[in-house]
This record gives structure tokens, sequence and C-alpha cells, in this order.
């Protein structure tokens, strides 16, 4: 999702660029500024990702804009909508690298190939420097590689939160502050393990989710670490699934379908009130052979397992909404907030409220 600051002198162009471009998928709106003046100062506290802007403006007009722009935030593409068709302009506005000039009024047809255009351009430049990163770190970290791979092979869910963590730890290290290539550089790991997997015949088809309700329109630059690693975890956490999904679906048999059903069950009830019995009855199976057939499969037992999921969506709840720890306890399956802390600590190693506000702070 690229976010979009407008930045034009009249408030009808601005308003009606605002509505266009909010019917276009992949894009948002976070602000619409006045002058040049005024869109510096709102980028000191947020993020954005492209800036439309207008030539000829009072106190900065859009060409100063610019430059601006290039020194503080390499990172953005700009587009120039301009009233004036003047050679002179354009050529400076193309040597300051803007992705175009258009001409006003700009019909809905240019609007979205020039914004498309910039998103391809941003969309580039971030995987050229993650693959970049890619070949230049890997030869050092070639031992995780080693335990993603281990990982997916023995299907072995319990060990998925600590890798992604501490793949989470390397990558963002590689970026040094740019945060906006974190979602790049976490796909170009991803292709690499698929890639890898495709010599033990393990073939996976892979798309990158989308990351709405991770973060709003406006994106505030103290949250800005934040949500670029949200989205990234999201994304370890989809491809890691997606690869031990591969990884069982090439065993291809009738005891990890069995499994899979357990799991599925498990997924969908794990807030409320079963036990064994009921499991079994849903597989029909009987209860002693049910648990030792998920122990070898999974190399866990079922309510470990549970207490997993229950852990993964305590997580999501604490990072991804105001609920206070009680009741996000209540929301997985604890009426005991107490108990509920106990393991959460266990498994992610502090409490809710200290893990909420490590992540939050970090």
């Amino acid at each position: 999702m690229n976010r979009i600051l407008i930045v034009d002198d009249e408030q009808l162009i601005r308003q009606s660029l605002t509505a266009r471009l909010s019917e276009m998928d992949g894009v948002m709106v976070s602000a619409a500024m006045a002058n040049g003046i005024r869109a510096l100062e709102w980028l000191e506290g947020h993020f954005a990702d492209i800036c439309i802007t207008d030539v000829r403006m009072p106190l900065m007009d859009g060409l100063q804009l610019m430059e601006e722009i290039n020194a503080r935030y390499p990172w953005m593409s700009c587009i120039v909508i301009s009233s004036y068709d003047d050679f002179e302009y354009a050529k400076r506005s193309i040597r300051l690298g803007a992705v175009d000039y258009v001409m006003k009024p700009v019909d809905q047809a240019s609007l979205e190939e020039v914004v498309a255009t910039a998103c391809d351009r941003i969309q580039v430049s971030r995987r050229y420097e993650a693959n970049r990163l890619l070949l230049d770190k890997l030869p050092m970290h070639k031992e995780l590689l080693d335990q993603w791979i281990e990982m997916v092979l023995s299907v072995f869910l319990h060990r998925q939160p600590l890798l992604i963590v501490d793949t989470l730890a390397v990558l963002e290290k590689w970026v040094d502050g740019r945060y906006d290539i974190l979602n790049e550089l976490t796909m170009a790991w991803t292709r690499l393990v698929i890639e890898e997997l495709k010599k033990h015949e393990i073939t996976v088809d892979y798309e990158e989710g989308e990351d709405a309700g991770l973060g709003e329109d406006i994106l505030e630059q103290h949250s800005v670490r934040h949500y670029f690693r949200l989205c990234a975890v999201r994304r370890l956490e989809e491809v890691a699934n997606a690869l031990m999904a591969g990884a069982r679906n090439s065993k291809n048999t009738q005891q990890q379908r069995i499994v899979d059903q357990v799991k599925r069950y498990v997924e969908e009830n794990y807030a409320g009130k079963w036990g064994l019995q009921e499991l079994a009855d849903h597989v029909a199976m009987s209860r002693a052979y049910l648990a030792i057939l998920f122990k070898e499969e999974t190399g866990m037992t079922i309510w470990t397992y549970c207490i997993n999921v229950r852990m993964r969506k305590a997580r999501d709840l604490l990072l991804t909404t105001s609920l206070k720890s009680y009741e996000v306890a209540n929301r997985v399956g604890y009426e005991n907030s107490i108990h509920f802390a106990r393991i959460f600590k266990q498994y992610h190693g502090i409490n809710p409220s200290e893990y909420k506000n490590k992540v939050r702070s970090d």
C-alpha cells in the first residue's frame, strides 16, 4: 500500500485528486497541503511514498519542494501536475526525478497510469535494494536459511515463532533504518527459501498478502518501524505456513490429512471448550491413536498445538487492538487472566503487557 501526499494551492484540485485517488487500488491519500512549506512540515512527522505536486504555489513551489524531498526522503517518488505548458518546468521536473509532468485537467485514465508508474518505480527500486542486500549479506547468514529448510522439512510448528523473530531481527539489521525496504527484503527471503525447497521436491506458490488492518491511512513517523515490522512478521508467518503446508502435501498420506483436520478444528475452536474424545469423534478415530499420530506428525501434543494457536491469536490481538490483557485472555479461551499471563510468558518470554509495550516502543 503506497501513501500519497497531495500538494496544490487550489482547494478544489486537492479535493478532486483525493476523491479520484481513493477509487484506486494499492494507494491511499494520507494528506493534502496548500504549499510546499506545509507539505515539508507534515512530512517531518508522517510517512509518505508518493508526492503529487503543483508547480506554481505560494511560499515554496513544486520544484523547490521536489529538491527538498529528494534530499530528505529519497525513497519517495514525485509526480508534477500543472496548468502551465512550460518546457523549462517540465525539463527541470524530469531532471529532479519526477515520474512525469502532467497537464491539468488530468483525466482519470492518465491519473491512474502515472500513479501506477510511480508505484512500479518504488517497487522496482526497493526490490533492487532488497536483492542487493540479500546477495551481500546471505553468505554470513547461511545457517539461518538452513534452519528454515529444516523447520519446513520436519514440519515442527513449535519452532516457527522463534525462527520468525530471529529472521526479522536479521533482516531489520540489514535495512539499517530503511524500514520501507523491509517488506521487499522479506519477499526476497521468501523467494530464496522457496527456491531452496525445490531441491527437496517441495513446490509452493506464494502470493504476497495484503496489509489491510495493520496500519492507518496516516502513518506517523514514530510508528514507521512498528508498522513495517508488523507487515514483515505477517509475510514470514504466511510463507512459513504455506511452506509447511507444501511439505505436508508432498507426503500425501491419510495420516497427514487427519492431522490437518485436527489442526483446522483447533484453529476454528481454539477459544471453546472441547476434549480429546470430541476431537477423536470428529475425525472418526480412537483417542489413543489420534494422540500418538498427532505427536508423531507434528512433534507436539494436541493441547500444545492449541496453546500455540491461542498464543498467536493473543499476540495479534495485543498488537492490533486496544484490548486489555484480561480481555484478550477471554477472547482466546482463558477465564483466568493470571493463568493466561503465565502461559503467555512461557511461550513469548515476557508477560502480555511487557510484550505489547516492548514491540510498540522498539
